[in-house]
């Protein structure tokens, strides 16, 4: 588990490994910033190398990017494409990645790992709604912007597949709603125990995002 506080958000991710397996093919990153960064990556191939090489890729991008770069599409789309470039041939990985900035979330995703905004409403919202199921390193990912107003009180969660397939939104939606009245350094393991209800079927990983 790890976890970050940092103005304007609070971030704290979980893990899990499939059931009889050693490894864990997923790989999650909170960097503190600023700007907050979170992302989560789902390996296939030589799955652990390449989820753990393209989030360390990608943070030393947006380390190195000015603030008005990481609010243009066209520079996580570049930094996307060359990742999918430079994995082609090999191993392959999903990438769903965010900033925060002030009142808003920015980033891009490729792939089937998952972003959802539970807004102030209790409505829930799929960001990645669309999304191209290519990985990166397919040679044909095509990043998915996300761009959306990020509100006080608000929760952002990302998942990887082998957390949110066991999940319908409405059982998605209530358990948000419910861990809504509780710490959230808790949200990650409870959606990861709700997912894992009747077994791990694949490795599962899940990263929660508050703005306060």
């Amino acid at each position: 588990m790890s976890t970050v506080l940092a103005a304007p958000a609070q971030a704290f991710a979980a893990t899990l490994a499939q059931d009889g397996r050693p490894g864990n093919e997923d790989a999650f990153l909170i960097r503190p910033g600023p700007p907050l960064l979170v992302a989560l990556a789902d390996g296939a191939g030589q799955a652990e190398q390449a989820a753990r090489w393209v989030l360390r890729q990608l943070e030393q991008r947006v380390a190195g990017a000015a603030p008005e770069e990481l609010e243009r599409f066209a520079t996580w789309s570049g930094w996307l494409r060359s990742l999918d470039a430079a994995l082609a041939g090999g191993p392959q990985s999903t990438l769903v990645a965010l900033v925060v900035l002030e009142n808003r979330i920015l980033g891009a995703a490729a792939g089937d790992s998952r972003a959802y905004l539970h807004d102030r409403e209790g409505e829930l919202h799929l960001l990645t709604e669309g999304a191209d199921r290519h990985r990166l390193g397919s040679g044909a990912a095509t990043p998915h912007p996300i761009h959306r107003p990020f509100a006080r009180g608000e929760t952002l969660v990302l998942l990887s597949d082998g957390a949110w397939t066991p999940l319908s939104m409405t059982r998605l939606r209530d358990t948000l709603a419910h861990a809504a009245l509780g710490p959230l350094a808790e949200l990650p393991e409870t959606l990861l125990r709700a997912a894992a209800r009747t077994g791990r079927a694949d490795d599962m990983t899940a990263v929660a995002v508050r703005r306060v």
